[in-house]
């Protein structure tokens, strides 16, 4: 069989076997599926061998690029030696000392780690620990969560009802009651009143969080669940002060302030913790993704003392559990992982260049599509706009013209693995391996001048 026969047939199996997640699948009536067959450093190939810049990190995950062996080779030695064993009333060694390496780099009294497989399970497991925690406590009326506007925070049917999208819910309602939504810090698009000054903007984005509470009121709310940056809608910055307003808020009514950095953990934001580089101190971290750079699927969550406290005497047991948490391999590997960050630095690269990240990024604020470029560390969105004056966007049927007619696959077809997404507004989103340096950002900036000014004569 030549290799084109095997193209060919993987993708005839593609077609007929493969269901892709949040992919319409009708898109690939008339075209190939992209298949990619490897990785090297901040580079992924396809099936026919072109060369593309992994702009996304894969999906927020690949940390320290494709192709490190030592990440391959961890993994196998722990699956030579233990492949699969639950922490349903066991232990295993790469769990323990996974744990006892994240509580040390997690902030304040963030000591006790529940593993989980994903950022969904993560989401859900906070949730449920809220819930329980409270009922354990004598307030077993709190169950609402509070969440931001578009925000995403997983598919499972608890974390949905948290999620701040509206139109990924709808297929699935009704979905747990309890997720209630407040503003979002996305201060290009701030209200009017609030939109001449940051601080000013996110002292009232802070301060809504209080007045949703006292509607709901206070003895139903369990917890608020916030990103560092909020990815959807394109990353939004908390403004200055922003979350030490809400932690006094979440303090006032004991209410749980659940940090949800599946995204911005492990460096994405040049800290382990989105929440150290913006100075707050959660009761409940989750994360997933970077912790082991996608070499082997693990999530969790990191959690207060406080909150293990009922459960340390008696009978109380959390009622909840994943059969492949905490799996041997991927802790193993997300050990591998961490000695890497700290062998070479990559939160100290990351907080050298980002800078310089942003800068080449905003010279494209020449271009009339750009509006916006926003983000932190290694995590950038930029907004487009029909209007640069107005800030006027794009309607539904614009943006999928835009978006999905042309920018996805154009951006592809360049060479530059990246999200042109439309929850909220237009935008693209970057977020690159940690170890890279000028020379992608200028492969980034070059790639995106190109397809965007084509874009601006299509509108």
């Amino acid at each position: 069989m030549t290799s084109s026969d095997a193209i060919s047939d993987a993708q005839d199996a593609a077609k007929r076997n493969l269901w892709l997640h949040f992919t319409r699948m009708s898109a690939y009536a008339d075209s190939d599926v992209p298949v990619i067959m490897r990785g090297s450093g901040a580079y992924v190939y396809d099936q026919h061998g072109k060369r593309y810049l992994d702009g996304l990190s894969g999906l927020f995950v690949s940390q320290v690029g494709h192709g490190r062996t030592e990440l391959a080779e961890a993994g196998a030695r722990q699956a030579a030696e233990l492949a699969y064993f639950p922490l349903w009333s066991y232990a295993h060694p790469k769990a323990i000392e996974l744990a006892a390496r994240l509580a040390e780099l997690a902030p304040g009294n963030l000591n006790r780690v529940f593993f989980t497989t994903s950022g969904s399970e993560a989401v859900e497991s906070a949730w449920k620990l809220a819930k329980q925690y409270f009922k354990l406590t004598g307030e077993p009326g709190r169950y609402k969560v509070l969440s931001r506007t578009i925000a995403y925070h997983g598919t499972s049917m608890g974390a949905l009802a948290i999620t701040g999208l509206a139109d990924i819910k709808h297929a699935f309602e009704p979905l747990p009651p309890g997720g209630i939504r407040v503003p979002n810090t996305n201060f290009y698009r701030a209200p009017d009143f609030v939109a001449g000054d940051e601080v000013e903007f996110g002292g009232w984005a802070a301060d809504e969080i209080e007045r949703a509470i006292l509607r709901e009121g206070p003895e139903s709310v369990a917890a608020v669940f916030l990103e560092p940056v909020q990815n959807s809608g394109g990353c939004f910055p908390p403004p200055p002060g922003y979350f030490q307003r809400v932690r006094e808020i979440c303090d006032r009514y004991g209410v749980l302030l659940v940090s949800d950095e599946v995204i911005c953990a492990f460096g994405r934001l040049g800290y382990y913790f989105g929440s150290q580089r913006y100075e707050y101190q959660p009761d409940i971290i989750t994360f997933a993704k970077g912790v082991t750079s996608g070499y082997s699927p693990l999530g969790g969550m990191l959690v207060s003392d406080a909150l293990m406290e009922p459960f340390n005497a008696g009978t109380a047991t959390f009622l909840h559990g994943v059969t492949f948490a905490g799996h041997p391999v991927s802790t193993a590997v997300a050990l591998a992982n961490l000695d890497i960050f700290e062998k070479e630095d990559l939160l100290g690269n990351v907080r050298a260049n980002e800078a310089a990240f942003r800068s080449t990024l905003e010279k494209l604020n020449d271009l009339p599509i750009v509006g916006d470029v926003r983000g932190a560390g290694y995590f950038y969105g930029i907004e487009m706009v029909k209007d640069k004056v107005t800030r006027e966007t794009f309607t539904h049927e614009e943006s999928e013209r835009l978006l999905r007619g042309f920018l996805s696959q154009a951006l592809f077809d360049a060479g530059l693995v990246c999200r042109a997404d439309d929850r909220g507004d237009p935008v693209i989103q970057l977020a690159p391996p940690l170890i890279c340096g000028q020379e992608h950002f200028d492969e980034i900036e070059q790639i995106l001048r190109a397809v965007l000014s084509e874009a601006w004569t299509r509108i």
